[in-house]
């Protein structure tokens, strides 16, 4: 097989959760060798996983968007998304977020009921002085 990672990768045995589906469902796995591109897993169920998934390595409390390059058996290499606008969404069924229009929005929203907040204070006011 030839080696086609472009960074050494040191052996270890760490061990880590494979979260996906927006962090509902996961699969806990053992690191079995890292490098600055990926890592080697082992996974401990044999369980369908989409394309990119979120690897937690709590020994080192880090997370890592990852993207899986290939199977063998109970192994899994991964490698590192280190470009999240260029990544596929975690959750494809979800329509990608603009956050700045999101924002945009909802300081609209606030703006709007402050101000009403402010004309019925001013009404209850007129009524309570006209009684």
């Amino acid at each position: 097989m030839n080696n086609r990672r472009q960074s050494t990768r040191q052996k270890c045995l760490l061990q880590g959760r494979i979260y996906f589906n927006n962090r509902k469902l996961s699969v806990e796995c053992m690191i079995r060798d890292l490098s600055g591109g990926g890592a080697k897993l082992k996974v401990t169920e044999s369980v369908a996983m989409p394309e990119v998934v979120e690897l937690y390595v709590p020994p080192k409390d880090e997370w890592y968007r990852v993207k899986i390059q290939w199977r063998h058996g109970d192994e899994v290499g991964v490698s590192f998304i280190l470009d999240n606008a260029a990544s596929p969404p975690l959750a494809p069924s979800a329509p990608p977020a603009d956050l700045a229009e999101r924002v945009q929005r909802l300081e609209a929203d606030v703006a709007t009921l402050q101000r009403m907040v402010r004309e019925l204070r001013t009404e209850r006011q007129y009524r309570l002085g006209s009684d």
